[in-house]
């Protein structure tokens, strides 16, 4: 490969990190926000039971969003062009983020705030469902056949990236005393989004158009209808696609979202030991994803991805016993081992796998809609599921549901073919 030709892909690797950080860094901070602030200030007339659920069905309102994001920005990705919807899809998810930032809350436009803030929810759904499939193959159809792997893993560092940028800023603001906080710290790190925004723009301008899309465009192959060609051609692959997120996604929004909550209620610590084992463990993944992602370039997608299903199984149990110990190294200990030894090897080879799952005329539309249905099944219930089972069934059922997951992936890895050597120009 010529030197011109790593340099440009390390320029579109860097893009489609720097796109996807930014993107996830507005996703996770309303997480927290849910968690933490929206249940008093947009639904402060419930018990602070229902606010929190209420606070994060606002949450499932993005996900919900997410497979719509999916086919209609897929549907252009694959008419138009990749590099195109990336850029509609940044500056969606950013104003959209801003704007949460600026929000009144209930006490000044009474049911407004909590609808407004559906609303600006959707759109942020709407704005992840189409980004990711884009900036996936931004990478993977640049690079060498041999290193797919390992650059389309690049891109997944934006989640462990944007959850630890939007925790870190947030827990800086979250210092201030609780009043001030409420009243307009936490609002901070939402306006900032602009900031970043306009850095991943200037980078996000400057990479071409995919070379196998150009090829596609030239050759006056572009599909009329991806979607109706996608779900008469593959029907199956976009079902494994979904299957396999279920519990890469279903888990890691347990972890990421729901043990924060845990953390607090029933084990008796402080949200920080919760929320300083999620970045150590995030940070961590800087370097587990892109090294699962090169393995999988040597071994096979299916391998990797088979081990991280199974290892979400194993630790399913152990996370809530280590967490209700409540001792600080062993809540650490057990959010490590479950981003580190099930998240990653899941995540990692995801962005070449699904890719490779699917043909060039409907491959923003595949990758896009069998990942963004599974995300939404999974990661869009999986903290509300966790939370209803709680009060009633304690964390044994929260468990037994995390194995269910796994099992589902387990089925949908196993039964899919190995896409190593895939060819991306032929359509298989």
């Amino acid at each position: 490969m010529s030197t011109q030709g790593k340099s440009s892909i390390r320029l579109v690797a860097a893009a489609s990190l720097i796109g996807t950080t930014i993107e996830w860094y507005d996703f996770f901070l309303y997480n927290t926000a849910a968690a933490l602030v929206f249940n008093k200030l947009f639904f402060p007339t419930f018990d602070p039971l229902v606010g929190t659920l209420l606070a994060f069905s606002t949450y499932a309102v993005g996900f919900a969003a997410r497979p719509v994001g999916g086919i209609v920005i897929g549907h252009y990705g694959d008419r138009v062009g990749r590099k195109s919807m990336l850029v509609l899809t940044l500056i969606m998810m950013g104003l959209a983020t801003a704007a949460i930032g600026l929000l009144p809350s209930y006490d000044r436009i009474g049911i407004w705030a909590p609808i407004t803030l559906v609303l600006l929810r959707v759109v942020q759904g709407f704005g992840v469902g189409g980004q990711w499939g884009g900036a996936i193959l931004m990478t993977v159809e640049h690079a060498p056949a041999n290193r797919r792997g390992y650059y389309g893993s690049l891109p997944q560092i934006g989640v462990p990236a944007g959850l630890l940028l939007s925790t870190v800023v947030f827990s800086f603001f979250s210092r201030l005393p609780p009043d001030t906080f409420l009243a307009w710290g936490w609002r901070v790190p939402f306006i900032l989004s602009v900031v970043l925004v306009a850095v991943g723009l200037i980078i996000r301008l400057t990479i071409l158009e995919t070379p196998e899309f150009t090829k596609v465009k030239e050759s006056h192959g572009v599909s009329r209808q991806p979607v109706l060609e996608l779900l008469n051609k593959y029907p199956r692959q976009v079902l494994q696609a979904a299957g396999a997120r279920v519990a890469e996604n279903g888990a890691f929004y347990i972890y990421s979202a729901f043990m924060l909550v845990y953390a607090t209620q029933h084990a008796k610590v402080s949200r920080d030991v919760a929320l300083d084992g999620l970045m150590i463990g995030a940070a961590l993944e800087f370097v587990a994803v892109p090294a699962y992602g090169a393995l999988s370039d040597r071994v096979g997608r299916k391998p990797v991805y088979m081990f991280g299903a199974v290892m979400t199984a194993v630790l399913a149990f152990p996370l809530f016993w280590m967490f209700d110990t409540g001792s600080t190294p062993l809540i650490w200990l057990a959010l490590i081992l479950s981003l580190l030894l099930a998240h990653a090897p899941m995540y990692a080879p995801q962005g070449a796998f699904f890719s490779e799952l699917f043909g060039t005329t409907v491959r923003y539309s595949g990758a896009s809609l069998g990942s963004q249905l599974g995300a939404t099944v999974a990661g869009g219930l999986s903290p509300l599921i966790a939370t209803a089972l709680l009060p009633k069934y304690g964390s044994t059922a929260i468990a037994i549901y995390i194995i269910g997951m796994a099992l589902v992936t387990v089925v949908a890895i196993w039964s899919a073919t190995e896409t190593l050597q895939h060819d991306l120009q032929s359509h298989h």
